[in-house]
């Protein structure tokens, strides 16, 4: 015979409290309660195999303790980063994590978004297409809470969490100029998305600001397939760059299997550094200099200013949250020896 399904008023009567108390500490509200009232009401719901009904419990609240992560590619280092933190900062407080991949196609993150808030998910950190205006602009109008991650949309009232980007690029150029080269060309992919954009303006400044004539040549923002072709243009050009920055990783991916089948040696014949860590950065030969995300901490201000929206009923100040980078300096980048004059 089926086993009777143990009711909040079971533990109440088996733990000697109130219904309410039972539903209080089920809710994480027992800082008042002793160590003894505590216990009892833990191993009268371990006893029974009590299992609280999360949905009535939602329903009565009128939050799913649920959020979405909408993700632009799954296949960077940077998006498994942010959203591993951001599950693991919503564990700590009793919220779940539902993660969506819109593989850059704006069709599909507007699926994604119908979808969560069909689910009544309490709120959504979306990494954006930056290709869906009426799609966020509806969101605002709704109240609903959102966070952007990663990329700025113009226009709309979210808060907003970034690298800073313009500095990461700067920071990797000079660094590039400091080890004695002139000729720096960068490729990201097409700069329709605002960190794109941004990584070419620090690569530009920094240029500018060590008085080094900028070469329209060198820059370069093309989809990632076009990647590999791009750097075999480069280095056939009649005074080929010295040194290259990789916009990303998947930039990266595509440029070190070319160098490897043309015998392009690192950092002899092309000095080379990338915006994004990856895992193996610190293991091939020679070590890669690499700009590392701060990650952790933009995922956590992320879910942080979504749970804020959340328990609070009320849309934040569309601030810019930006956090800087940290370069990661190995042996790929020189120092370059300028040839003597013969």
């Amino acid at each position: 015979m089926a086993r009777k399904k143990a009711t909040l008023l079971d533990v109440a009567q088996k733990a000697n409290v109130s219904k309410s108390t039972v539903s209080q500490y089920l809710n994480g509200r027992y800082e008042y309660m002793s160590a003894d009232t505590k216990q009892r009401i833990q191993q009268a719901i371990e006893e029974l195999g009590y299992q609280p009904n999360v949905l009535a419990r939602s329903l009565k609240q009128k939050t799913t303790a649920t959020i979405g992560v909408i993700v632009a590619n799954l296949l960077h280092r940077f998006t498994t980063e942010i959203t591993r933190a951001i599950e693991d900062y919503c564990h700590m407080y009793d919220y779940h994590v539902i993660i969506c991949n819109t593989d850059e196609d704006p069709a599909k993150e507007k699926k994604y978004i119908d979808m969560l808030r069909a689910k009544q998910v309490d709120g959504v950190i979306i990494i954006p297409t930056c290709r869906n205006d009426e799609v966020y602009r509806q969101l605002a109008q709704d109240h609903y809470p959102v966070v952007l991650l990663d990329r700025k949309v113009e226009g709309v009232p979210f808060p907003t969490v970034v690298m800073d980007n313009i500095h990461s690029a700067y920071v990797c150029t000079s660094h590039l100029i400091d080890r004695g080269h002139r000729n720096i060309a960068i490729i990201t992919p097409p700069t329709n998305i605002s960190t794109r954009a941004e990584r070419i303006q620090g690569y530009r400044a920094a240029m500018q600001d060590h008085g080094i004539t900028g070469n329209d040549q060198y820059v370069r923002s093309v989809p990632i397939r076009e990647v590999a072709q791009q750097v075999r243009e480069l280095l056939q050009l009649e005074q080929p760059p010295t040194a290259l920055l990789a916009g990303n990783d998947l930039v990266l991916m595509e440029v070190l299997p070319y160098l490897l089948e043309q015998k392009v040696r690192i950092p002899e014949d092309l000095a080379l550094v990338s915006i994004d860590d990856v895992e193996f950065a610190k293991f091939i030969s020679p070590p890669l200099t690499t700009l590392k995300h701060p990650a952790v901490q933009m995922a956590y201000k992320a879910a942080e200013l979504l749970l804020e929206q959340t328990k609070n009923k009320a849309a934040l100040a569309p601030e810019i949250h930006s956090f800087s980078g940290t370069l990661q300096v190995r042996q790929s980048c020189g120092p370059h020896q300028v040839p003597s004059a013969k």
